[in-house]
């Protein structure tokens, strides 16, 4: 169990109040409050170390020792190899810059497939890439009742000539978690380069790379307690079919082949320290001990946050099951918490998204409101006009917070 005063302690936003009033976050799926030793590490680097890698003199070795430190970190994060790791801006320009490499060699006659539930960042890149390869484009759709994928389409959808599978691992609309193994299997079948978007799932689950089977995975750090960075698996298969874009000077080895430019050495260090931060959850719990490979403390510390989230998300569908006029678009059986994170999307009876989030922040409740980037989804549903109110919880988030947002929901609401 998670002792939750230790872990709010670690993150200085919490503490912040304004005019007296305690801040409630709750707008983590699009970005998390930062660890305090993320904002130590950053700091330490831009006095200490600044200065790019590759010379001779103490500061720019104290750079490279920084980027390995990263890489090895990231190869953890993921399971993967230290040489199957990259780094840029963020999810979506890892991915837009990753399209046109991948799609290189793409035939008229061949396809791609994508899915409904996709925030938009594993969807425009490969339309993109689609249309200027002149290769058709087909979609994985999701049931509205279960709020899961249709997998048993997947065999009339993957072909011989399909190309490239691009699948959400959680969705940052329904929370939904995919078995995206499944999907990467089938993708593998013909020989198909598949693409997995973890950005949702990173701050909630550990993630696997090998038992996902995928050949490009990619996390955005300031989703998972860090800064606003990017790091992505690239497995050695697919390294060996793409043509990197790269200056002709830069060396032709991982990760600078596929790294253009140099990367903010900074926030490669808040990454490490954003992922030591989940390690050490494992430690406060009681499960791992401190001298413990980092993957194993790492997995256990991921292990205790998600136990004390489903806790939180038990507690926030008991709540909002009494607030009058709640649609939840999502898994709402507390049997099926483990197929699902702690990301909920609703709408509430005669009040719009915008008036809802107006609302919650008068009470200084910070939610998110609209579709979130979520295009597919949010139009499978027909909300891209009006919107939905999102919410989500992670391990710095207290039951009593919970209650918090319940009580200033029903207020809004109008209930008796």
């Amino acid at each position: 169990m998670l002792p939750i005063d230790t872990v709010r302690a670690a993150f200085p936003a919490l503490a912040l109040t304004d005019a007296g009033a305690p801040r409630l976050y709750l707008d983590a799926p699009a970005g998390t409050q930062v660890a305090g030793r993320v904002i130590d590490a950053m700091r330490d680097v831009m006095i200490g170390a600044c200065a790019n890698d590759g010379g001779l003199f103490r500061t720019s070795v104290q750079t490279g020792v920084i980027a390995d430190t990263a890489v090895a970190s990231a190869a953890a994060f993921f399971h993967c190899a230290d040489d199957e790791v990259i780094f840029g801006m963020n999810t979506t320009s890892i991915f837009f810059q990753m399209a046109p490499l991948i799609a290189a060699n793409w035939q008229a006659g061949d396809n791609i497939l994508l899915t409904r539930m996709d925030h938009d960042a594993n969807v425009s890149p490969w339309l993109q890439a689609a249309e200027a390869r002149g290769v058709e484009v087909r979609f994985l759709e999701w049931d509205r009742d279960t709020f899961a994928f249709k997998l048993e389409t997947l065999d009339q959808l993957i072909d011989s000539r399909t190309r490239a599978v691009a699948v959400g691992h959680a969705s940052n609309f329904l929370g939904t978690v995919n078995d995206v193994a499944a999907v990467c299997a089938a993708a593998r079948r013909v020989g198909a380069v598949s693409i997995v978007d973890a950005v949702q799932s990173a701050p909630h689950m550990a993630l696997d790379v090998q038992a996902i089977g995928c050949d490009l995975l990619s996390a955005s750090a300031y989703k998972f307690f860090g800064p606003h960075l990017g790091m992505a698996y690239v497995s050695k298969r697919l390294q060996g079919l793409i043509r990197p874009l790269k200056v002709r000077p830069s060396a032709d080895v991982m990760p600078t082949r596929l790294m253009p430019g140099t990367p903010s050495f900074e926030a490669m260090a808040g990454t490490t320290a954003a992922i030591q931060h989940l390690a050490w959850l494992g430690e406060l719990a009681g499960a791992i001990a401190p001298d413990a490979p980092l993957r194993q403390r790492l997995v256990a510390g991921l292990a205790a946050a998600q136990a004390h989230e489903t806790e939180l998300m038990r507690r926030f569908l008991a709540g909002i099951a009494t607030v009058p006029g709640v649609t939840l678009h999502g898994i709402a059986n507390a049997n099926r918490l483990h197929e699902r994170v702690a990301t909920f999307t609703f709408e509430l009876a005669g009040k719009g998204s915008t008036e809802v989030a107006q609302a919650l922040a008068d009470r200084n409740i910070f939610v998110w409101n609209g579709y979130y980037y979520a295009w597919e989804p949010a139009g499978v549903l027909g909300v891209k006009e009006r919107g939905a109110v999102r919410v989500g919880f992670t391990h710095y988030n207290s039951l009593d917070e919970v209650d918090r947002f319940i009580a200033a929901l029903g207020e809004i609401a109008g209930r008796a």
